[in-house]
């Protein structure tokens, strides 16, 4: 009897304890977009654009914009040249749009002047410059507003400095003009923040107009010196790239007006990722490399930054459908609803056709819903499941093939009950034959699983993720449950004559006609 009592103790510890530790920590399933309203959105890229490394780019610069937003599990995903964004739960669905709907620019920005955060002591001077338009023959006079900040530490004590870590941040800045230049071009120097968590030496910089964006950039790469085992990134600007580059470069390293510092900011989305400083005035084929004090990690995430800025895609709005929080609730109380009748009327049918052994498949199915309901809301804190209402619809599926599990060895129970053997002998042999069944029956909704999460996207995917994993838990629970409790209550004196399974008892010999013994029908054609 212990080892039967064992499997059973373990698979109801772990049950219990699952639920109990997810009900403790408070996780419940995270529902997708279908289930607590939000917005979908559908974002193509240009005819001419087939690389579908662009696309990938562009996907991971959406994902980086998204978490920026704080929404909660959200399903970004490729359909063909499509990309799909699904944003469950946000709040303000226009910022959401708008955000997700701009391409990510890279820009190279001579530093003017290095400023601490928004509330130091500052001054704030007006600035006149006067522009004439030749055609209009007026002159016009226009006023803007500089802040500076009086600093005391010193912005060139190094040659090359670049320690910012590479991160996207939480929020972009917008950016603060704050001088116009000469002859009304509209190029204007802009006060943006360093990137939260790099270890710069300000928070914002004074930046002035951008030399040269992201698309004159070919390649960024991470480098690590294999002597000193110092990494730096590698840049490898095009034509036009490496033409502002040399420019920008003789600019600062003379320390002109617009680059007193000799640095150049690297700005995405409006953050300062780095400033390094010029060690030279001049670069050969448009190869410049950025040194500092970079980890591997660093290296490596500025180079990737530099790249998405390299290949940038303007991405346009195909369509945008909004779900109201209302009708992901009427979605959501629709399928809890259907699977609860659904689940009911099964194992109301169960119990009434199997009798006691009815309340052995009750039980069952309440530990794999435990294990159930642990796992979803487990991966739904901790590694971003959303439950759609696709899924639910494989939650509901998958509780006919469980139930099923349990009708296939019951039956068999009664073959061999019926086939003149005891139940306790007929619990064990049945099982091992119906277990088989079970495998082969399981492993191929396994399979059509995989199949479907491997070849679909979207809601497919959440169906065939949850009918797979229903699945796995079925033969879970059949061999650590079923199989025990069935041979430990077969044991017990109230079982010993099969009636629980409505089973007919084998039939006894006959004489036949001719005066000889027939055998059993049930074992005709068996050779002794």
């Amino acid at each position: 009897m212990r080892r039967f009592l064992s499997p059973i103790a373990f698979l109801v510890v772990l049950a219990v304890g699952a639920l109990v530790a997810t009900l403790v920590v408070g996780n419940s399933p995270q529902l997708g977009l279908d289930l607590q309203g939000g917005v979908s959105i559908v974002l193509s890229p240009p005819a001419d654009v087939a690389d579908d490394g662009v696309i990938d780019q562009a996907i991971e610069i959406i994902r980086s914009r998204v978490d920026a937003l704080g929404v909660a599990e959200p399903n970004i995903t490729r359909q063909g040249d499509n990309v799909v964004v699904e944003l469950p739960g946000v709040t303000d669905q226009e910022q959401a749009i708008a955000i997700v709907g701009d391409t990510a620019e890279l820009q190279f920005r001579p530093v003017i002047q290095g400023l601490g955060p928004e509330d130091t002591s500052s001054t704030t001077t007006t600035a006149t410059t006067t522009a004439t338009d030749p055609a209009a023959e007026t002159t016009t006079t226009t006023e803007a507003t500089t802040t500076t900040t009086t600093s005391t530490e010193d912005t060139t004590s190094s040659t090359v400095t670049d320690t910012s870590a590479t991160t996207v941040p939480e929020s972009p800045t917008s950016a603060t003009p704050t001088t116009e230049p000469e002859d009304a071009v509209a190029e204007v120097s802009v006060v943006l923040p360093v990137k939260e968590g790099g270890d710069q030496t300000y928070s914002r910089y004074h930046l002035g107009a951008a030399a040269i964006l992201g698309k004159e950039v070919d390649d960024a790469q991470a480098r690590v010196d294999t002597n000193s085992g110092e990494w730096s990134v590698e840049l490898d600007f095009n034509d036009t790239g490496a033409t502002a580059i040399n420019t920008l470069a003789a600019q600062c390293y003379a320390q002109e007006a617009n680059c007193p510092t000799n640095q150049m900011a690297i700005v995405l989305d409006g953050v300062v990722y780095s400033a390094p400083q010029f060690e030279t005035s001049s670069f050969d084929g448009g190869i410049v490399n950025i040194t500092g004090d970079f980890s591997e990690s660093e290296a490596k995430d500025l180079a990737l930054v530099l790249r998405y800025g390299a290949l940038p895609v303007q991405l346009e709005q195909d369509t945008v459908s909004s779900v109201s929080p209302t009708l992901g609730r009427d979605s959501l109380r629709a399928g809890v609803v259907a699977g609860a009748i659904g689940a009911l009327l099964v194992l109301t049918y169960i119990v009434a056709y199997y009798r006691s052994l009815g309340l052995v498949v009750v039980l069952g199915m309440g530990i794999w819903g435990a294990l159930q309901w642990s796992i979803i809301s487990y991966l739904g804190a901790n590694n971003g499941l959303a439950l759609s209402l696709a899924g639910v619809t494989g939650l509901v599926v998958s509780v006919g093939v469980t139930v099923d599990s349990y009708v296939v060895y019951f039956e068999r129970i009664k073959d061999e009950i019926q086939a003149g053997r005891t139940v306790r002998s007929a619990a064990e042999r049945g099982y091992q034959r119906a277990f088989r069944t079970i495998l082969a029956a399981d492993f191929s909704a396994l399979i059509g699983a995989g199949l479907l999460w491997w070849l679909s996207v979207g809601a497919v995917r959440g169906f065939a993720f949850f009918l797979g994993l229903s699945t796995a838990l079925d033969i879970v629970v059949s061999w650590f449950y079923a199989r025990p409790m069935v041979n430990l209550l077969a044991t017990r004196p109230g079982f010993g004559r099969g009636r629980f399974l409505r089973s007919r008892k084998a039939r006894p010999t006959q004489p036949s006609d001719a005066g000889g013994l027939a055998v059993n029908p049930v074992l005709a054609g068996r050779q002794p």
